[in-house]
């Protein structure tokens, strides 16, 4: 097994034999030495922000959050990328899939300058550097993991397992967009990010971008070794070749070696992937490539304290979070965390207005070339309409309330089959569900697109090609996650799901609905696309699947959402369907859930009665009552397709035998 001691014995190259001069070594060791130390003041500082002052205990805040074991290496591996961008003037992103380790993020996000741009009341100075060492898991500031708050991200850090789906969602159609997405060892062991690795068979180097997977192996999680971590360097690169990456190793824990090993690295993976995409630019698309992709194995909590109370802390499960748990009430702890964080020699760092050293301030990148100020990462300032067909031209003809026949869904696949050629010259329209865009009778998008799929394919296969723009798996996971990174880098999409199923990403759902709502408060974050889920093979029509398929309970699970963020539309038939999600594509910021049967109904509303419907989200059905605006002995009241048939088919019984009952039917739409 690999050990962070085996791997910084004698036989390392020596510090100077790498990419980096002796200059910049020192510059970017200083620059990492820089962001560790915010992220330390952050989990502890209330005052004294430079230790200018003896450290005393009211320096510190009484109540100490955050975690500090993830967040060096986050800090390492952004420090590296800033260097990558410089040297070959690129456009990356950052996800941090370890996203409890705010601090680094918002640390970097402040030595680079953007933090402060779009929070004028933390400058870059003494003053704005308390204020962000405060405000950091305080009342009234700013969560302790990775948010919608923190400049550059698109990944909400408050539950594992999405990383990897949402770097691929934000490469998809961003040819010139390099993602770095970093994976925690803990949130490796999840499902979600198990299957997301297969995601490398989705993505086309000719129209793609890149994600760059940077497995961070810190070999703990809150109290346990991880599952990874203990796997050897040969078990790793068994595992994955097998899913299609090319992994690159750098291990070890002595600062100046782990610099040179990191450029070296990430110059080699740059220089791969720059391959892959100028062959299949050049060339075509041939073949699936191998991706590389870097296992950085760091001790958890690196540069941290060693011992505390007689326990070792760095390198273990006691540096997850707050490895010093007492300083304000325990003299030992105070003079512990004194000399962690004079160990990284801020006065070396700042200037005595507080201000990052220009010399270190300069190996960030400039304007969009900052990760945090990436427009990508706020994917509102590059949204583009959709051009969208006129609706209206695939009504269904109904001449009188049911009478007619058709298939709600085929007729909506119809319209999007039309939304997907209208818009591929764009490249911001993708369709996505798991293995089941015939099943929902959406098959007419074929006409326009196939099944994208970079791996092997059989002249038998059916609508499948590297080209492709629906997007189908079977993991209800990895259709959300990539979706989610679409949307939130500027793009539009649409997911169909069996309405019992759909539960599998409750959670998911339930973090985007968050993101939205929290960025509608965030004045520079830009709205968003919608998320538009069709939801189908309904609860109604599953006598043949049983029990196990009929659960119509997500949309119970959305409308605990307020109507600012999530709105359900049930509409009766396909012309009231296509009048919702025309709407739903064009709307911006919501979660839309739309539920419509597949199979072949009953047509309710000519389109003009449909829109007008639609518009008031209610209203009474006059040509199916009969209180004739007087006041009823009874309102009948349905939503949805078959709940409709069904009342529908009680008034008619009412109708038959209480004649002279005044029956009022009302249907609503949302």
């Amino acid at each position: 097994m690999s050990t962070i001691a085996d791997k910084t014995v004698s036989g390392r190259p020596h510090p100077g034999a790498g990419p980096l001069s002796p200059d910049e070594l020192r510059r970017v060791h200083a620059y990492w030495r820089a962001a560790n130390y915010l992220s330390v003041g952050q989990i502890y500082l209330y005052d004294n922000p430079l230790l200018r002052e003896p450290l005393r205990p009211e320096h510190v805040k009484r109540r100490l959050l955050g975690h500090w074991g993830t967040t060096p290496g986050l800090n390492f591996i952004y420090v590296h990328f800033n260097r990558l961008i410089k040297k070959h003037d690129l456009n990356v992103i950052y996800i941090t899939g370890p996203g409890h380790g705010g601090p680094g993020l918002l640390a970097n996000t402040y030595l680079e300058g953007t933090y402060s741009e779009f929070y004028t009341n933390i400058p870059q100075n003494a003053g704005g550097m308390k204020q962000l060492f405060k405000q950091f898991s305080f009342p009234g500031g700013v969560p302790s993991h990775v948010a919608p708050e923190t400049p550059g991200s698109i990944h909400e850090g408050g539950e594992l397992g999405y990383a990897i789906a949402h770097a691929y969602g934000a490469a998809f159609d961003n040819p010139d967009l390099v993602v770095c997405c970093v994976v925690g060892d803990g949130e490796a062991e999840t499902g979600p990010l198990a299957a997301s690795w297969h995601s490398n068979k989705f993505l086309n180097p000719v129209r793609d971008g890149a994600v760059l997977p940077v497995l961070h192996l810190n070999g703990y999680k809150i109290a346990n070794p991880t599952v990874l971590g203990r796997l050897t360097d040969e078990e790793l690169t068994d595992l994955f070749t097998g899913y299609g990456y090319k992994p690159h190793f750098v291990e070890g824990a002595e600062p100046e070696l782990m610099h040179q090993l990191m450029a070296a690295t990430l110059d080699s993976a740059l220089a791969e992937i720059k391959a892959i995409q100028n062959d299949a630019r050049t060339s075509g698309f041939r073949q699936r490539p191998t991706w590389p992709m870097i296992v950085l194995r760091t001790p958890k909590g690196w540069t941290g304290p060693k011992i505390v109370d007689g326990l070792a802390v760095e390198g273990s499960y006691r540096a997850h979070q707050v490895p010093v748990a007492e300083p304000r009430t325990n003299p030992e702890h105070l003079k512990i965390l004194d000399e962690w964080m004079k160990s990284y020699h801020a006065e070396e760092l700042f200037d005595q207005n507080g201000k990052l050293i220009p010399e270190l301030a300069e190996l960030a990148p400039s304007g969009d070339r900052r990760m945090g100020a990436n427009p990508h990462a706020n994917g509102g300032l590059l949204l583009k309409d959709l051009v969208a067909p006129d609706f209206r031209d695939y009504a269904v003809a109904v001449s009188k309330p049911g009478q007619v026949v058709a298939e709600a869904t085929r007729v909506l696949g119809q319209f999007l089959r039309d939304v997907m050629k209208l818009n591929a010259e764009a490249r911001n329209f993708r369709v996505f569900g798991p293995d089941e865009t015939a099943s929902n009778r959406l098959e007419a998008l074929y006409e326009a697109t196939d099944k994208v799929f970079t791996g092997q394919i059989l002249p038998s296969d059916d609508h499948l090609s590297p080209e492709g723009r629906v997007m189908e798996v079977l993991s209800e996971h990895l259709c959300q996650g990539w979706l989610e990174g679409y949307l939130l880098t500027g793009r539009h999409g649409f997911f169909s799901c069996y309405e019992a199923f759909v539960h599998i990403i409750d959670s998911m759902f339930n973090q985007h609905a968050k993101w939205l709502k929290v960025t509608r408060d965030i004045p520079w974050r830009r709205p968003i696309a919608s998320m538009n889920y069709l939801l189908t093979s309904h609860v109604w029509r599953q006598d043949h699947n049983g029990f196990s398929h009929q659960d119509p309970g997500f949309i119970d699970h959305v409308v605990n959402k307020k109507a600012d963020t999530v709105r359900v539309y049930l509409p009766p038939d396909a012309n009231t369907l296509l009048s919702v999600a025309d709407h739903c594509l064009s709307s911006r910021h919501y979660v839309n859930v739309i539920v419509a049967g597949k199979q072949p109904a009953l047509q309710w509303l000519d389109m003009d009665s449909a829109i007008k419907h639609c518009t008031a989200g209610i209203g009474i059905w006059e040509w199916a009552s009969t209180d004739q605006g007087s006041e009823p002995d009874a309102v009948v009241a349905c939503a949805g397709d078959v709940p409709t048939l069904e009342t529908l088919a009680a008034v008619d019984l009412l109708r038959r035998n209480f004649p002279d009952a005044k029956l009022r039917v009302v249907n609503v739409v949302t």
